[in-house]
């Protein structure tokens, strides 16, 4: 139940470099650079949801069962299938441009997404 709650965005490493690489518009890139990004969380043994809540109150909904595919959707609307996996306490998983990890550190979700060499390290507090 660790990943449970409510959380906002404290710090961000490899940002820009990191949309850049998606093909993220830079005007996007620079609403969103300093954005305190929300993310809702709730958990109920290995089933989860996983709410982020963008700038302009857009959000992205993504629930899944550890070890089991599911349909996913980033936030630009992209669908896709992927099974989430638990290895050593951190969730995994790969979407279809990068791969995504998350995990609590000292009581903060640490989120890190990697595209090849490049990569964004969100780091957020419980609300």
């Amino acid at each position: 139940m660790a990943f449970a709650g409510r959380w906002e965005t404290e710090t961000q490493e490899g940002y820009d470099e990191f949309c850049k690489l998606l093909g993220i518009p830079d005007d996007i890139i620079e609403k969103g650079r300093d954005y305190k990004l929300i993310t809702e969380v709730t958990q109920d043994g290995n089933d989860f949801s996983w709410t982020q809540i963008y700038p302009t109150n857009a959000k992205v909904t993504n629930k899944f069962t550890v070890g089991k595919e599911c349909d996913m959707e980033t936030i630009g609307g992209k669908k896709f299938k992927a099974t989430v996996l638990m290895e050593g306490g951190k969730l995994s998983v790969t979407f279809p441009n990068y791969h995504h990890t998350s995990e609590i550190c000292g009581g903060k979700l640490v989120e890190t997404s990697k595209a090849g060499a490049v990569v964004l390290k969100r780091t957020s507090k419980k609300l």
